[in-house]
Order: C-alpha cells, then structure tokens, then sequence
C-alpha cells in the first residue's frame, strides 16, 4: 500500500519544541514519526475495560454508585494511620 505524507504544521510553546526535539533525538527518531505515532496510539487503545490484574478487575466498580467521596477516603486514611 503507498502511503501518502502530507505536511502539517503545529504552533507549540517554543520549550515543548526543544523537548520534543531532545526526546526525539533520544529516542533515533524524527519528531513527525513520535507525533504519528503518538496519534497512532491514541486510535489503536482499546476503548472497553483496561487490562488489570484479577484481584484489581474483581474490585474494579465495587463502591460505584455508594455515596462515598474523597474526603470519605481521606478521613478513613486519618483514622486508620493517625
């Protein structure tokens, strides 16, 4: 299949430039080559449940829909180690 490369141009902070550019270089590759694949990535994740080890997916969602916030955690942790 031939694949056609068109031109495309980014206006970015001139600090992000350098460190793509230095990452790039780290890396043996073009910083057009990380941005494709970058977008490549984005495209290809899967989209469903990420992939977790079994006793993190048997407790994935458990406390969904329970009422609890954040600073429900955070006073359970004070009380636990405090």
């Amino acid at each position: 299949m031939d694949v056609m490369n068109t031109k495309l141009t980014l206006r970015l902070d001139d600090a992000l430039i350098e460190t793509a550019k230095t990452e790039a270089s780290r890396r043996s590759k073009s910083v057009s080559r990380m941005v494709g694949e970058f977008f490549d990535f984005l495209t290809a994740a899967p989209k469903g449940k990420p992939n977790l080890p079994p006793l993190t997916t048997a407790l994935f969602g458990l406390l969904k829909n329970k009422g609890l916030s954040e600073a429900d955690y955070k006073k359970h942790l004070r009380k636990k180690y405090l």
